[in-house]
């Protein structure tokens, strides 16, 4: 289970990002939980180099883009992947 966080100011591409990974989630149906954070100083503590930008479990994994749901499930596992060897 991930917890995906689009960071934004509530743009288009900020609603295109938040479709993107809601569908992620549903497709990985894993438990995953989506949400937006569009409050700039929540935004601002991630540090994102660019917006809209996507965290997966509090840490930011892209910046500027635009991933599919399939970009977006592979970074899921791959993030997972990451924890489960730490």
């Amino acid at each position: 289970m991930a917890k995906v966080q689009i960071l934004g100011t509530g743009c288009t591409k900020c609603a295109y990002l938040f479709k993107n990974a809601q569908t992620a989630a549903s497709d990985r149906q894993a438990g995953d939980t989506v949400e937006k954070i569009d409050d700039i100083m929540q935004v601002l503590e991630f540090n994102p180099a660019a917006l809209p930008a996507l965290a997966i479990d509090g840490k930011v994994v892209t910046a500027g883009t635009l991933p599919s749901p399939a970009e977006i499930k592979q970074l899921i596992q791959q993030s997972q992947e990451q924890e489960n060897l730490s």
